[in-house]
C-alpha cells in the first residue's frame, strides 16, 4: 500500500520525520493494521480524528418506476432525481445548510445534459454550494452513490448527504457518428444508445441476456423454475401494491401535459407490477439464444423502466436529532464490492454478500430480509443457491425473505435508480433491530453489496 503525502496525513506511530513529504512512498509495516488515512480538513463542523464513525440512514424516498415510452417519456432523468432528493430531505427533517455532497447514480447520460447529479440537487431546491458528483457503475450505480456518500461521513469528512440514483431509459438517444467517421457514400447505421451503454456486454460481445443464459446453465435452472420465479416476482409486488406497503416510500410526480397546457398528471404507482399476462409466459421464445436452448424470455427478464430513488444520511449527530421519529432510520453497518468474470456478472452478489456481511460481524443466518436486485430471474435464483438463502420450510421458487414485495421484473428495473430502489424498499421493510442487505449486479462483472440494521433510536 502506498501513500502519497498531500493533505492527509498518517496518524499512530509514525516517525515525526515520516510526516512530511518523502523522496518515495511511505510503506507502513506490516503489523500497523490500526493504522488509518484521513484528511487533515473538516467540512462543517465535522471533525476527523482517524477513527471511523457510523453512519445512519434518516430517510428514503423513491418515485415510482413508469413503463418505458410511459408515464414519465417527458421528463427528464434529473427531473425525476430531484422529485426524489426533495422528498427525502423533507421526510429525514434535516436541515439542508448541513447537507455538504450529493451522489447520484445514472448510467446512460447521453443527451442528460452536464452533470446530471448537480441538475438533480439544483432542481430539487438546494444550494449552488452543496457539489454534487455523478456515479456510473451500471446497475449498481444507485447503491455505490449510497455507499460513497456514507465513506465522508464514516471519514469524518460530512455531517449530512444525500444519494441515490435516476434513469430515463424512455428518453436515451440513438448514436450516430460525427461525419469524420462516416463512409463518404452509402447508408448509415444508427446506434441505440440503450443498448450500446446499458445493455451490452461489451467484452464478449453479447447482449446481458446471455449471461444471464450462461449463469442459467451453470446453475442449472430451468426455464420453468425461472418462469415460476417471474410469476412470484409479479404476485408478491401486486400484493404489496394491493396492501398499501409502498405508500410510504413513494415520491408522487407530477407530469406535465402535453403542450404545457391543462393540470398536470400526478403519477403516485408503479406502472409494470400490474401487466402479468399468466397465459403467456410459459409460451414465450427466448428472448436471447434461439437455438432451442434458450430458457431467458421477456417474462423472466426485467423491463426498461424510468424513475429515482434517494436517502438522506448523517452522523450520529445527525441521527440523534433528526432521526427520532424516522420510519426507516437504520445504521449503515458495512459495504463491500467484488468482481467476477464479465460473462458471470449475474452471481457477483454472491462475492460482494460474504464479503459485506464479515465486515459486518455477521452470518447469513442474521439477516431478516435480502434484496436482490432481479435483472433477470436466473440471478436471484443463482445467488440464492451459492449463499444457500433457501431453507426446507421456505417456497421453493422464492425464499420468503428474498425481495418479499417482488422485485425488478415486476416493479422495474430504472437501472442508475435501481440500486438505490432495493435500498429504500428494504429500509421500509426491516423493523428496529433487524439486519437487512440490499445487493446487485452491475455488468462488467460486478456486484455492490450494502448490510444495514434498524434502529428506534440513537
Amino acid at each position: 500500500m502506498s501513500l502519497k503525502c498531500s493533505s492527509t496525513l498518517l496518524r499512530r506511530t509514525v516517525a515525526p520525520s515520516a510526516r512530511h513529504c518523502p523522496a518515495r512512498p511511505v510503506r507502513p509495516p506490516q503489523s500497523a493494521a490500526s493504522w488509518r488515512l484521513f484528511s487533515s480538513t473538516s467540512t462543517r463542523g465535522a471533525e476527523s480524528n482517524g477513527e471511523i464513525h457510523d453512519v445512519y440512514i434518516l430517510s428514503a424516498a423513491r418515485t415510482p418506476t413508469a413503463k418505458f415510452n410511459g408515464s414519465f417519456a417527458s421528463v427528464p432523468a434529473p427531473v425525476l432525481g430531484a422529485t426524489a432528493i426533495k422528498a427525502a430531505i423533507e421526510k429525514s427533517t434535516v436541515p439542508i445548510s448541513i447537507i455538504s455532497d450529493v451522489y447520484m447514480g445514472n448510467v446512460l447520460q447521453g443527451s442528460v445534459g452536464q452533470s446530471p447529479a448537480r441538475q438533480a440537487s439544483i432542481f430539487a431546491g438546494l444550494p449552488d454550494s452543496v457539489e454534487a458528483i455523478t456515479i456510473n457503475k451500471v446497475c449498481a450505480s444507485g447503491l455505490k452513490a449510497v455507499v460513497f456518500a456514507a465513506q465522508n461521513i464514516q471519514l469524518g469528512l460530512a455531517e449530512a448527504q444525500v444519494a441515490g440514483g435516476m434513469e430515463s431509459m424512455s428518453r436515451v438517444p440513438y448514436f450516430l457518428p460525427r461525419a469524420s467517421h462516416l463512409p463518404p457514400f452509402g447508408d448509415l447505421k444508427l446506434e441505440d444508445g440503450l443498448i450500446k451503454d446499458g445493455l451490452w456486454d461489451v467484452y464478449n460481445g453479447v447482449h446481458m441476456g446471455v449471461c444471464a443464459e450462461t449463469t442459467a446453465k451453470k446453475h442449472q435452472i430451468s426455464r420453468k423454475e425461472q418462469d415460476d420465479y417471474a410469476i412470484s416476482s409479479y404476485r408478491r409486488a401486486q400484493a404489496a401494491w394491493e396492501a398499501g406497503l409502498f405508500d410510504e416510500e413513494i415520491a408522487p410526480v407530477d407530469v406535465p401535459s402535453k403542450k404545457g397546457k391543462g393540470p398536470a398528471t400526478t403519477i403516485r404507482r408503479d406502472e409494470g407490477y400490474d401487466s402479468l399476462k399468466l397465459d403467456k409466459v410459459a409460451t414465450l421464445k427466448p428472448a436471447f439464444i434461439r437455438d432451442g436452448t434458450g430458457t431467458v424470455t421477456a417474462a423472466n427478464s426485467s423491463t426498461f423502466n424510468d424513475g429515482a430513488s434517494a436517502v438522506v444520511l448523517g452522523s450520529r449527530a445527525v441521527a440523534a436529532a433528526h432521526g427520532t421519529h424516522s420510519r426507516v432510520l437504520a445504521r449503515l453497518v458495512s459495504s463491500a464490492d467484488a468482481a467476477v468474470a464479465p460473462i458471470d456478472f449475474p452471481v457477483a452478489p454472491a462475492a460482494a454478500i460474504p464479503r459485506a456481511l464479515h465486515r459486518a460481524g455477521l452470518e447469513a443466518e442474521d439477516i431478516a430480509v435480502w434484496e436482490i436486485n432481479e435483472a433477470f430471474a436466473a440471478v436471484v435464483q443463482a445467488n440464492v443457491k451459492i449463499l444457500g438463502l433457501a431453507s426446507s420450510n421456505d417456497d421453493v421458487v422464492a425464499p420468503s425473505n428474498v425481495n418479499p414485495r417482488g422485485g425488478a421484473i415486476a416493479l422495474g428495473h430504472a437501472l442508475g435508480s435501481s440500486g438505490s430502489r432495493i435500498l429504500t424498499t428494504l429500509l421500509h421493510q426491516l423493523s428496529p433491530g433487524q439486519f437487512g442487505v440490499a445487493a446487485v449486479c452491475n455488468g462488467g462483472g460486478a456486484a455492490t453489496a450494502v448490510v444495514v440494521q434498524r434502529v428506534q433510536s440513537v
